[in-house]
């Protein structure tokens, strides 16, 4: 066993390698996490109730349609079509998850994509 503490990378290194990641690549990254993050907090995962704070969620889902929103003309369909068909999904399940659903239109996100009946 070593007494030499493990490498970790340099600010340099980090720098570089996020240099060579297409920004595409950045925000579907982060759509992903976002959606998966939400998807634990609405009680989505095998751990079920576990997790599930319903006011996370909904900062977490608003988040992503924000990010979403704002990203639609920088993204191609190939990439935006599933992330807005996830967030769809969240949102639903939000609704669903509420004790007392919100109005349509004061939903998470709801204020990028429009109100979301169901």
């Amino acid at each position: 066993m070593s007494d030499t503490p493990p490498q970790t990378p340099g600010f340099d290194d980090m720098t570089r390698d996020i240099a060579e990641v297409p920004a595409v690549e950045v925000l579907v990254t982060v759509a992903v996490n976002l959606m998966s993050a939400a998807a634990v907090k609405l009680g989505l995962t095998e751990e079920g109730d576990k997790y599930k704070d319903l006011d996370e969620a909904r900062k977490l889902v608003h988040a992503l349609a924000g990010l979403l929103d704002a990203s639609t003309t920088e993204i191609s369909s190939f990439h935006a079509a599933p992330l807005r068909d996830g967030l769809k999904s969240l949102q639903l399940a939000f609704r669903e998850a509420s004790l007392v659903p919100d109005e349509p239109g004061q939903g998470p996100g709801e204020k990028y994509t429009g109100p979301l009946y169901g």
